[in-house]
């Protein structure tokens, strides 16, 4: 018999999935946590956070108080103490219900929404209830890490299409209907666009729909970022287009009401016609929430005073701090040459920003320069290639402004330290055009030559 005290004897007795490995070394979080651990302890300037999706922890982005009393009012009344059923409380089913319903052309209701533990559990939930033997996901890239580690850990063939960053991010249609068979399960599509910030046209998402259809696939719409928009167009509701192919829309209040720690997010069946009700879809949702974690009984009850009475100047207020941020962090990237902003962003809370290595001495890629970053300059930011493209950076502006220069200012000085001398040949950047292995993104010209040139010389003042 082995004995308990030896080293290998673990094995006997247990086996670790080895699918969660993967998925943790491919998730946001866990790449942060990699980066946090080169962070200098002896540097005594604050670190910045520039790689996460929480503004919450700067007074600036603070909550509603409309939202502190709804908790305050559910926690004191002491109805709430109890579990709630499965699928959420009924008042707070209804009030998602009518708040999406406020962006469509029909009206939704409590037997369409299904609450969860975020928009990452609604994630989990809606891939596992889809997923069979032998089927394949459509995923966007760059996209959300957490689709491809669902999709992994339910066996899932990972259909990557490319989102095109000379056309604002738009969805490659032509590439999704190469991709897409008789075993295609769905299409993610996420908009207001994590990591690219992109607020997808009607007329595009309209497109969208049109495809989804002709593929006989419905629509996984991520809108956990819904609202958040700050350019020319308007946030549209995928939900619209639910005569065409039916919709799960997949939101939360954790962004638009900054209180991501509260865990609440839904999964809203958008499907007039009937079909996913005709597959017993909702059902299957239902039985899948039935082996999980219910949302909070608290935070369910508080639902429905948040969504009913928060005031637009709230909102207003969010909008207004995320696009003076955007509008800080684009011009300062604009004085520093190795990172170009190829498509200034119109909702969520990042930019994304290619990478040229070609410009820097000894930097390797884009996951060794957040590396050294950190170590140098402690500031976090996430590389590209946990997205799924390698030699990008995703930047969140979302934090207080005089943290955001002074950490646009570091990553400059960064930058500067670890600048190619002068006699670079200006035309390498210019051939930097194709991505590096790790993307089938198109090729693109980052500047003219002119441009490059004048950005060099202000560089290196």
């Amino acid at each position: 018999m082995g004995s308990l005290n030896n080293v290998s004897a673990g094995k006997e007795f247990a086996r670790r999935n080895q699918k969660l490995k993967a998925s943790g070394d491919v998730s946001i979080s866990g790449t942060l946590d990699i980066i946090r651990s080169n962070l200098n302890v002896k540097d005594q300037r604050p670190t910045i956070p520039l790689g996460h999706g929480d503004p919450s922890p700067f007074a600036c982005f603070r909550t509603t108080h409309v939202a502190d009393d709804a908790l305050n009012i559910a926690v004191k009344s002491g109805k709430f103490n109890s579990y709630a059923p499965v699928g959420g409380i009924l008042p707070a089913r209804r009030s998602v219900a009518e708040y999406l319903s406020r962006d469509l052309p029909y009206t939704l209701s409590a037997d369409d929404v299904f609450l969860t533990s975020g928009c990452r559990q609604a994630i989990e939930v809606i891939i596992s209830v889809l997923s069979y033997p032998g089927a394949n996901i459509l995923i966007p890239r760059p996209g959300y890490p957490h689709y491809d580690a669902c999709a992994a850990a339910n066996n899932l063939e990972i259909r990557h299409f490319d989102l095109l960053p000379e056309k604002a991010w738009e969805i490659d249609l032509e590439a999704v209907e190469a991709l897409a068979d008789e075993n295609t399960i769905a299409i993610a599509v996420i908009n207001p666009g994590n990591p690219c910030g992109n607020v997808y046209s009607y007329e595009h998402l309209k497109k969208v729909a049109e495809t989804a259809k002709r593929l006989g696939i419905p629509v996984i719409a991520d809108e956990v970022y819904g609202h958040l928009t700050f350019g020319s167009n308007p946030f549209v509701p995928m939900g619209v287009f639910g005569s065409i192919v039916p919709v799960f829309t997949l939101g939360s209040i954790s962004k638009r009401w900054l209180v991501p720690g509260w865990r609440l997010g839904w999964i809203v069946i958008t499907d007039p016609n009937g079909f996913l009700k005709e597959a017993e879809i909702p059902s299957s949702i239902k039985q899948y929430l039935n082996m999980s974690n219910n949302p909070a009984s608290i935070i369910q009850a508080a639902v429905p005073h948040i969504l009913e009475n928060t005031k637009e100047d709230f909102f207003e207020n969010t909008i207004s701090l995320l696009r003076e941020a955007l509008d800080i962090c684009a011009d300062e990237i604009k004085e520093i040459p190795c990172i170009t902003l190829l498509h200034k962003p119109q909702g969520s809370m990042f930019v994304m920003v290619k990478l040229n290595t070609l410009l820097l001495k000894d930097i390797s890629d884009d996951l060794d320069f957040c590396n050294k970053l950190a170590k140098e300059e402690s500031v976090i930011i996430l590389p590209g290639i946990v997205l799924g493209v390698k030699n990008w950076l995703r930047i969140t502006f979302s934090i207080d402004l005089p943290s955001l220069k002074d950490a646009l200012s570091r990553i400059k000085s960064f930058c500067q330290r670890h600048a190619k001398p002068q006699n670079l040949k200006l035309d390498q950047r210019r051939t930097a055009t194709r991505y590096l292995p790790g993307s089938n993104l198109q090729s693109l010209e980052f500047h003219e030559a002119v441009e490059l040139e004048s950005k060099v010389k202000k560089f290196e003042r």
